[in-house]
Formats: C-alpha cells, sequence, structure tokens
C-alpha cells in the first residue's frame, strides 16, 4: 500500500474520530439470517452505517451501488422505490430502510438492546461534516469507492474481515465498491484494549488475552493471525491477507481488461 494512500485513509478515520474501530455494544442478539446492505464506499450516509455495524459487531451482505452501477441499483430501486443510498433490509424482520438515521435506529433497537439513537440536530450536521471530511480526503486524486468500473462478476459473493476505520480495509473495500463485487462483511471491531494497535504488539505483549469476537476467534482458528484486511474468494478457494495483494488479485481476477 503506497505511502499516499495510506496517509489519506489515516486521515480519512481521523476525520470520523476513529468511529467503527471498537465493538462497543457486541450486538444483544444475532440476527438468523444476514442482513443486507446496499451501499457505496465514498457515501458519507454509508459511511455512518457500517460504522454502527462495526460497533454493534454485525455481519452484512453487501452490495456495491457506486455512481453508474447497473449490478445491483435496480434492485435497490425495487425494492425501495427510491434511488437512494443506503438501503438495508433485514430478512428477519423483512424491514426495509432507507435513511441513514433511521437504519441506525433500526440497528440500535433491533441489535443493540435499544440503548442509543442516532444524533439528531446539531450533533448530527457535525456528524456529517466530519463524514463529508473523509470522503473528501479519499477523493484525491480521484473519488474513491464512488464511481462503477466495468468488471466481470463472480458466481458467489466474497467474505472480506475488515472493520470500518481500518485505513488498511478502506482500499479493498472501495475497490470492491467499484467493481460491483458483492461480499460478506465480516466485522472484526476491538473489543480489549488489549487488541488496540498493530498485530506484532498484541503479539509480542498479550498472547493470552482471550478473543471475545465470533469473527476475531473464526479468523485465527483458520488462519493463526488476527489482521485485517483478510479476503477469501470462494470462486477461486484464494485466500489472502495485506492490502496490496489484494488489490492485485481484484483488479487481476475481476477488473475488465
Amino acid at each position: 500500500m503506497k505511502a499516499l494512500d495510506l496517509g489519506s485513509s489515516l486521515l480519512a478515520s481521523s476525520s470520523r474520530a476513529w468511529r467503527g474501530t471498537m465493538a462497543f455494544r457486541a450486538a444483544a442478539k444475532k440476527p438468523e439470517k444476514l442482513l443486507e446492505l446496499y451501499e457505496y464506499e465514498g457515501c458519507p450516509f454509508c459511511r455512518l452505517v457500517r460504522e454502527v455495524l462495526s460497533e454493534l459487531d454485525l455481519d452484512a451482505m453487501i452490495y456495491p451501488c457506486p455512481k453508474g452501477g447497473l449490478r445491483f441499483r435496480g434492485t435497490a430501486i425495487d425494492l425501495s422505490g427510491a434511488s437512494q443510498f443506503p438501503l438495508l433490509v433485514d430478512p428477519n424482520t423483512e424491514a426495509v430502510l432507507l435513511e441513514s438515521a433511521d437504519i441506525i435506529d433500526y440497528l440500535y433497537a433491533e441489535y443493540g438492546g435499544g440503548a442509543k439513537q442516532a444524533p439528531r440536530g446539531l450533533r448530527r450536521q457535525l456528524q456529517m461534516a466530519s463524514s463529508l471530511s473523509a470522503t473528501a480526503l479519499r477523493s484525491v486524486p480521484k473519488p474513491r469507492g464512488m464511481y462503477a468500473r466495468e468488471s466481470r462478476a463472480p458466481v458467489v459473493p466474497l467474505e472480506l474481515y475488515s472493520f470500518e476505520s481500518s485505513p488498511y480495509s478502506r482500499p479493498v473495500r472501495e475497490l470492491l465498491s467499484e467493481l460491483e463485487i458483492p461480499y460478506r462483511l465480516r466485522n472484526f471491531g476491538k473489543s480489549r484494549w488489549q487488541e488496540m494497535g498493530p498485530p506484532v504488539v498484541r503479539a509480542k505483549w498479550f498472547p493470552d488475552a482471550p478473543i471475545t469476537s465470533d469473527n476475531r476467534r473464526r479468523l485465527r482458528e483458520l488462519t493463526g493471525r488476527s489482521q485485517v484486511p483478510y479476503l477469501v474468494d470462494p470462486n477461486s478457494g484464494a485466500a489472502m491477507f495485506e492490502s496490496a495483494d489484494i488489490l492485485r488479485y481484484l483488479q487481476e481476477t475481476y477488473a475488465a481488461a
């Protein structure tokens, strides 16, 4: 990952005060069927919803709907009657919701024990300003995760272990968005202070710290590591860490020549 790209990704996370890092409120209950989120990575409203998914440690099937995209936008419009994002579909309750604040309220009420709501008024304005700032920081020299690129569709969705504020995971999500590649987002939010910092620090100083996140346990069992991003492509059997390797793989496998 190039230094300039990493720098702007770090600044984007900082502009949001690193929301979407900690799983502060692990879901009071887990949905039996996977939540479905129609969104695109460069959208400042979508970012707010993804942050709460990380905070509640909820997985979701992501259907990227970048501007100019054709693969999933039609389905989203059929479901909601509007070309508006984010759109959340919960097959567990048959809820179909637009508006980021309404989606956030729903997630907290349905899966977070009702302990919180989306901010309103001035707090909402400040929240949107910082999310717009994050989008702007990732728009130089060109917008990332916002506009569709021609691509080949996978037969089955991919899997990505990530958490919203991860500066290394963000470029991968941006490219998946641009290529309109559907994927299961396996959220990897940090639930303990011992999980903060890079993997080498945790391995050296806190090797025996208990793992409390389902996805963190799962990835440790699969790979022996707790690190993101981690991409699994069941179409090819490929599985890999490291942003640069994942980006190269996605370009070579799914981007149109």
